[in-house]
């Protein structure tokens, strides 16, 4: 993990200091909030020498983290990715974000518009976010740790974690649980069949005992680092974003150590997100925030960033310039008929908000 986040680190400082950027004087700089391992650093180069724009990259690895920075105000952010529900559509609506100017950004026409549909219920008329890449939340397993301990578990269901007799067995080789409640309760509530939206008070009691029966079984939460833990055999079953087990499957496949890892959406149904890349109404520089979000959205640019990280985009004419094994993967692109269980999560009232925090704060506790 640490080699990783240096080779990273690395790039993007090179792009900083890149000779075009150092001969333009004064120089523009756009201040990038992104996601942990979620953009292809080469692109980033790419982007400093062809418009002299430096890059200043900083990451964070929950959506909590970014609402903290963007609630407090001037966050010296140009560029910040957030997840179109729960924080993207909240912070829109506290007027958080400045309208994207279109006229700077003629790339947005690349972006498909049925999915710029489904993101216009978070922002409607897609005035502040350009989609940049979207995925599922489901399991991450080690299919040969998993298969010798529960031969006989669903391992296409969320029973494999959700059922205490299956979560009991696979807490020997270790259970990772995601630690967001806005992308885990919305997935327990579908498991239980009831609407993921609900802010019913007897079905959050519900998803409550549910979650508590597997509490003692659980090693650890994360809100990041999971891709090195799954990839390096630490844990064999993960809560955890598309992307990121499918990264862990494709870094323990090069390590070759015999770790077989495989993403699950499971068929209760898979929870649909889609990152926005938004434009803070306090940017000291959104002329270069214009110019970086239209350069991402270039085909080529998004085609090269999924293969890097293993998310599918949302520009249709990058996917003949994805690499074969990846645009070929039913877990980066999904066929239709896993489209049909997937759902989105819409924004609930502050009052079922903060209920499912408390919730969640005594499911981490254990009590």
């Amino acid at each position: 993990m640490m080699r990783r986040m240096a080779v990273m680190a690395a790039l993007l400082v090179s792009a900083c200091l890149s000779p075009l950027a150092q001969a333009q004087q004064p120089q523009q700089v756009v201040n990038v909030f992104n996601w942990n391992d979620y953009i292809d650093p080469y692109m980033v180069q790419r982007f400093v020498r062809e418009t002299g724009i430096r890059v200043r990259y900083d990451i964070y690895d929950s959506l909590e983290t970014l609402e903290g920075r963007m609630s407090a105000g001037r966050t010296g952010y140009d560029i910040v990715v957030p997840t179109s529900e729960p924080t993207f559509s909240r912070l829109a609506r506290a007027g958080a974000f400045r309208p994207l100017d279109r006229s700077l950004i003629p790339n947005l026409a690349n972006i498909d518009p049925a999915l710029q549909q489904q993101v216009a219920s978070s922002d409607p008329e897609n005035r502040f976010g350009a989609l940049y890449l979207y995925g599922t939340i489901g399991l991450g397993i080690n299919v040969d740790r998993v298969r010798a301990l529960a031969p006989d578990a669903p391992m296409d269901s969320l029973r494999l974690m959700f059922d205490p007799a299956n979560a009991r067995r696979l807490q020997r080789c270790g259970i990772v649980m995601m630690d967001s409640a806005s992308d885990v309760i919305p997935m327990v509530l579908r498991y239980l069949g009831k609407d993921p939206n609900s802010t019913s008070p007897e079905d959050l009691r519900e998803v409550e005992r549910t979650l508590m029966t597997i509490r003692p079984f659980i090693r650890a939460f994360s809100s990041g680092g999971v891709i090195e833990a799954l990839a390096g055999g630490q844990f064999c079953m993960a809560f955890a974003y598309s992307g990121d087990v499918i990264q862990a499957a494709a870094r323990a496949e090069e390590a070759n150590r015999g770790v077989n890892i495989q993403y699950i959406a499971p068929r209760e149904g898979a929870q649909l997100w889609f990152d926005l890349l938004a434009i803070p109404a306090d940017a000291p520089n959104p002329a270069a925030a214009h110019a970086f979000i239209n350069f991402l959205l270039q085909p080529d640019v998004m085609a090269n960033i999924t293969n890097h990280v293993r998310y599918p985009n949302g520009v249709p004419a990058s996917r003949p310039l994805v690499a074969a094994e990846v645009a070929n993967d039913p877990s980066v692109f999904p066929t239709d008929e896993m489209r049909a269980r997937f759902f989105t999560i819409g924004a609930v009232p502050q009052a079922a908000e903060r209920a499912r925090n408390r919730v969640w704060a005594r499911f981490k506790a254990g009590r």
